[in-house]
């Protein structure tokens, strides 16, 4: 039986995976929304007792092959806390974008499948698409994708089902627009998942300042339309 995210019994398992690419500081940053809905967090805050007793146990798991160093954008090196051997079974999955040009490994392709096998969600923020794509996961699905790169994706993919929007769901598998709009698809994650614990969710969304935006960009123009975007 697949684990309740809304109704936890355990602590939640949350996993980043890093290739051994660099990755996009702010593709990944989102995951500390879940830290914001943790119990330490939630019980800092000067809100009623009753709010506070919504916070969930998670722990957080910093993934790559080797369970040494990995590598982020602007000069930041840090110390992976899992192996892909040593990592346990993984409840929420993150991924962000890899240097343009990298091919991942098909070790790395292979945990990839493996964690979307086991796990409850797995959010695919930016170019971390392109994991999903080369790993097999996203035939037959509905998904998004940075928008200049759409039109491609709909031509060289066209086994998914491609949608112009911030964020898209299908099933458990969540995907994003480009780096910022990985804000846009975790706040509705968390409101999505957590909708008994609302007014909590809300609390630290508000506290945080986490962005309210139109899904389907209507209150954003396509700056690239008509530009011929290679990247993928």
């Amino acid at each position: 039986m697949a684990f309740d995210l809304s109704n936890p019994d355990r602590t939640i398992q949350v996993g980043v995976i890093l290739f051994d690419s660099e990755t996009e500081i702010l593709d990944v940053a989102p995951v500390d929304l879940l830290m914001g809905l943790t119990k330490p967090f939630i019980s800092a805050l000067p809100i009623p007792n009753s709010m506070k007793a919504q916070g969930l146990d998670v722990e957080f798991h910093w993934v790559n092959e080797t369970g040494e160093t990995a590598k982020l954008t602007s000069g930041i090196t840090m110390q992976c806390t899992d192996s892909f051997e040593s990592c346990p079974t993984l409840d929420i999955v993150l991924m962000g974008a890899h240097t343009p040009g990298y091919n991942p490994k098909e070790s790395e392709l292979a945990f990839i499948r493996k964690a979307y096998g086991s796990c409850s969600a797995f959010l695919f923020i930016c170019g971390a698409f392109d994991a999903a794509l080369r790993a097999g996961l996203l035939e037959g699905k509905t998904a998004t994708a940075p928008r200049m790169l759409l039109g491609k994706l709909r031509q060289g993919a066209a086994g998914t089902n491609w949608v112009e929007r911030r964020w898209a769901r299908d099933g458990k598998m969540w995907t994003s627009g480009t780096l910022l709009n990985g804000l846009d698809m975790m706040s509705a994650f968390a409101r999505e998942t957590w909708t008994d614990k609302k007014e909590m969710v809300d609390v630290v969304l508000g506290v945080g300042g986490w962005p309210v935006r139109d899904v389907d960009y209507k209150d954003e123009p396509d700056v690239l339309s008509g530009r011929e975007v290679s990247w993928w």
